[in-house]
């Protein structure tokens, strides 16, 4: 004989009386960080061009911590732009690669042309 009672599929969706159990939410597992283009720290001076929005920045890599802020300064008045040093980063505003990499060259640092 055919089993006559329905089984009942409904689901609780929401109540306020609050008698329910809530689930616990899964642990989430940490994202990983992408590696990106990390630059060596190899004693050579990067410079390279990046994309922002619609403008070029040309950014500096591999200078010591100490001289960011100075080499900063003295690469935008070089320049005559605005620009940022941060995390061992100088950012100027534009493309002005070959000003920077002429800069360090009368220096005697050895300078690289990073990317494209």
């Amino acid at each position: 004989m055919k089993d006559d009672r329905v089984r009942d599929e409904r689901v609780l969706v929401y109540s306020t009386d609050g008698s329910l159990p809530l689930p616990k939410p899964a642990p989430r597992k940490p994202q990983p960080q992408p590696a990106g283009r990390a630059m060596p720290d190899d004693g050579v001076v990067r410079v390279a061009r990046e994309r922002r929005k619609a403008s070029a920045v040309t950014v500096v890599h591999g200078l010591a911590g100490g001289e960011v802020e100075a080499l900063g300064k003295e690469l935008k008045r070089l320049c005559g732009t605005g620009g940022t040093a941060k995390n061992g980063v100088v950012e100027l505003q534009g493309d002005h690669r070959d000003k920077v990499v002429a800069y360090f060259e009368e220096r005697g640092r050895r300078v690289k042309r990073a990317g494209g």
